[in-house]
Parts: structure tokens; sequence; C-alpha cells
């Protein structure tokens, strides 16, 4: 399957999917959260495929969520956002409980969904130039991803807090030491790092790697139900004045002047 914003390709047993939206830093629009669900279906359905690498064509992995496309989907933000987070928090269900491991080369910046998608993945590594940020409340809007529930889970409460209140970035070194990644390596040998990974883990006992996925699984409890709160909150933040401010500031490139108000 190879698909215009998400590619999906096999190497042997490794499943590659590639975030192919190079031009726009890979940020999630409507299209790449439907083709994700599409590629993560693809890993868990094809029973050759036993372990998958996560990466982003081009300099960086995600900026997270395509402000500008959001913004002129104006006046049917909150139905737009609410069908797209649908279909990344489905994409997240299928690669958290599928057998195959899935190990997440982070190249460049992840931001908002993007390390979303860092903090689902069984494993990650990055590239010494990796930065990490969340961004969503800069913008006037609140975390999708999983990231209200797993970035807490991760690295702890306060630092969660830190992170999504404050929109501090994280260097590579920072995100390794609270738990984030998982290794850190030369930006040249990322992918490679990946791949050996995930052949290592490609030669290993899939069936294991699957009952212990969902067992872990499970132990989120709530995980699913979170996202989709998730969705809800997002959509409605999306049509707000916050968001309205915050996103036009972003695109405008200046300094927000939020009004305040919040919607409930």
């Amino acid at each position: 399957m190879s698909a215009a914003s998400v590619q999906f390709e096999t190497h042997g047993a490794v499943a590659l999917v590639r975030l192919n939206r190079a031009d726009s830093s890979n940020t999630l629009n409507l299209q790449m959260a439907m083709d994700l669900l599409a590629a993560a279906m693809a890993c868990a359905r094809n029973a050759a495929v036993r372990a998958v690498v996560l990466t982003g064509a081009g300099r960086h992995f995600s900026f997270g969520g395509d402000l500008r496309g959001i913004h002129a989907r104006e006046p049917s933000l909150d139905g737009h956002v609410r069908e797209l987070t649908t279909y990344l928090h489905a994409a997240i269900s299928h690669f958290v409980r599928m057998d195959a491991p899935v190990i997440a080369a982070v190249n460049g910046t992840a931001a908002g969904a993007g390390v979303g998608l860092v903090a689902m993945a069984d494993l990650a590594v990055c590239g010494h130039s990796s930065r990490f940020n969340l961004a969503y409340t800069s913008v006037g809007l609140t975390p999708d991803a999983g990231t209200s529930y797993l970035l807490p889970r991760t690295v702890g409460l306060k630092r969660a807090m830190e992170l999504l209140l404050l929109n501090r970035t994280l260097s590579a070194d920072e995100a390794l030491a609270w738990g984030l990644v998982n290794e850190v390596v030369d930006d040249a040998g990322l992918l490679g790092r990946a791949v050996e990974i995930a052949e290592q883990l490609a030669h290993g006992p899939l069936s294991a790697y699957g009952a212990t996925k969902r067992l872990i699984a499970a132990s989120l409890g709530a995980f699913e139900s979170q996202m989709v709160l998730e969705s809800e909150t997002i959509a409605a933040h999306a049509a707000g004045a916050d968001a309205a401010e915050g996103i036009g500031a972003f695109l405008e490139k200046r300094r927000p002047r939020f009004p305040g108000k919040v919607p409930r």
C-alpha cells in the first residue's frame, strides 16, 4: 500500500510506516489520519509483519496537527477536528494492541500529536538534533493523540503538566532522561538503528510480544475512552475564541492575544 500522505512498505519481516507530508513537516490532516489508520490495519493484518518502524519523511517526524488546514475549515471546525482525531486515535489503538512491536524513529522535531505517536510506540529512538514540544495550549487547543493519558504515565504528572502548560521544548537528551525515548543516536544513523532493533524483535516470539503489549494496554484501563474525551474536548476548543486567536496568531507569525473565555 502506498498513499499520498503515509507510505507503507515491508522489508522482510519489518514494516516501515513513513509519514509523508515532508513539505508541511508531516502535519496531520484528515487524509493522513485516515492513511495512518489504513497502515496500522495493514500491519496488524499481515502475518508476515513482525515489527514496525514509524518515522517521518524529510527533516521532521511530525509537527502535529495541520493548523492551516484546520483554520481553513471554518465554520465546521468542531466536526472536522472530531473526525480527524477519531481516525488518528483508531490508528493509535491498532498500533498499541497489534502483536508486532512498534519502534518510533524520531527525526527532527516531534510536536503536538507527533509526541503522542512517540509516546504510544513500544520503543522510541531519536537523533541528537531531535526536539519535542506539545504546543497545544500555545494555540488555544487541548491535547489529543493520547498525550493526556500517556504522558503522565511516561514522564510523571508534574513534568507532563510542565510540557502541556508551559510548552517547554525538550532536547533529545532531556527526552531520554525523562523516559520519552529509549535511545539517542547520531542523526545519520537513526533509521538504521530503529530498523536494527526491529529486525532483532522480528526474530523473537511474536505471540508473546503481542500478549505482553495487550497486558500493558489493559493496564492502561481507560485509554481508548480517554482518547474519545480528547476528541470531544479538542473539537469544542477548536471552535472557541482562544483557538481562533491562537491558530490565527500562529499562521500570521505573531504573539497571540487570548481573549480569556474558555468553552465549557
